[in-house]
């Protein structure tokens, strides 16, 4: 569906949570993240909401800003596993020269280390759709070269945001599990 050709970014970061991996729920922490702790894991996060796609699967919608680009994001569910979710957009990128889009994938998932320990890993592909390399050939913008000076935002975002992500699965996680002894 996305060629390697459209590829702008394949970015992976880790961390750890202190959290058994049973007590971790990737798609319950996605689905039902308050947005003020959506907007605590990056500076660049405006607002989180949830809805469903027209046939029922869950939906993220995520806003942020990226290098100077308002996104909005519709990340459709395509796997949720407690451990791993893999999500969906075709994004809107607002743009100081006009409006796009852009396919993401975003995948989160956990490994275990010990009986007390996992490890998360945040990984964020992104490709030009049909609709963006027209825009950018509008514009007289070589796509190669769009590629190269988005890269280092999309990476530092995503450097970013992991650490604060596993932080607030962590958190999660540990209320799951006091909530859990208190019943």
């Amino acid at each position: 569906m996305h060629s390697i050709e459209n590829q702008i970014v394949d970015s992976s970061f880790s961390a750890i949570i202190n959290a058994p991996i049973e007590k971790v729920d990737i798609p319950k922490w996605c689905f039902t993240l308050p947005e003020k702790e959506y907007q605590g894991c990056s500076p660049a996060h405006i607002a989180a909401g949830f809805t469903t796609a027209p046939d029922g699967t869950r939906m993220s919608i995520n806003v942020e800003t990226i290098g100077g680009s308002l996104m909005v994001q519709h990340y459709i569910e395509t796997l949720g596993k407690k451990d791993h979710l893999i999500l969906d957009s075709d994004s809107d990128v607002f743009t100081p020269t006009g409006r796009t889009t852009i396919h993401v994938t975003w995948e989160l998932s956990v490994k275990k280390i010990d009986e007390v320990r996992c490890e998360f890993t945040n990984r964020v592909r992104s490709y030009a759709t049909a609709e963006m390399l027209a825009f950018l050939d509008r514009q007289g913008i070589p796509f190669d070269i769009f590629r190269t000076q988005r890269q280092p935002m999309s990476i530092a975002h995503n450097k970013g945001e992991t650490p604060l992500f596993a932080a607030s699965i962590e958190r999660a996680a540990l209320q799951n599990a006091s909530s859990t002894k208190a019943a």
